[in-house]
């Protein structure tokens, strides 16, 4: 094994408070949602594309609405972001320092552009980093992204790390081993490891 790839939320912290204050503040200025969204409807959709995200959390609108909103929803969301940060799992960067002495170190996640910029700002992280990717920036899926991470970077034996169904998909089609946080959002239907805790990742490599 040479390197790491993390996936973001759920593996690697928890935004979902400062993502519902952003989305929220949205929310509130369309009169066509009629409620406010909360934790337990953030968690069902991590790990999801835009598209999807938009259908599970506002079923009742047509598409060019529900569009609209999600695209004014993920604007904002990466300035909340960098303003507020998220809750990081225990331990993460002492062990994030301890990995990136042995592998190298990057980030694939279905998020917006803005936001894994806003993770580094916040919580000083980036120099543990040596690339990363989203497919508002590429146009390409998680797996896709996984398999232009390797290839740009020239790795030869990389693992993927992340907490949900679509993660293990991703690194399936990605031909790599796949690390369940079984700590995070997700449920999965295998894997080759698993963590129970984020600091784990010290025992297994």
């Amino acid at each position: 094994m040479d390197s790491i790839i993390f996936d973001l939320d759920g593996t690697i912290w928890d935004s979902i408070d400062t993502v519902l204050l952003a989305w929220n503040s949205i929310v509130e200025e369309n009169k066509q949602v009629e409620k406010k969204l909360t934790r337990r409807d953030f968690e069902g959709t991590m790990g999801l594309q835009m598209d999807d995200i938009s259908s599970k959390l506002f079923p009742n609108l047509d598409l060019n609405t529900r569009t609209q909103i999600i695209k004014q929803c993920f604007e904002i969301e990466g300035k909340y972001i960098e303003e507020h940060g998220g809750a990081l799992f225990e331990n993460v960067e002492d062990v994030l320092h301890n990995l990136s002495k042995k592998y190298k170190l990057f980030i694939v996640s279905n998020c917006q552009q803005g936001y894994i910029e806003g993770f580094f700002r916040y919580h000083k992280l980036e120099n543990y980093f040596l690339d990363y990717e989203n497919p508002s920036r590429t146009g390409l899926t998680k797996g896709d992204n996984i398999k232009l991470i390797i290839e740009r970077n020239n790795l030869s034996k990389p693992v993927y790390v992340g907490d949900t169904e679509s993660d293990l998909k991703a690194s399936r089609h990605a031909g790599i081993p796949f690390v369940y946080a079984k700590y995070g959002f997700g449920n999965v239907s295998e894997y080759d490891q698993v963590i129970e805790k984020f600091d784990d990742l010290l025992d297994l490599f």
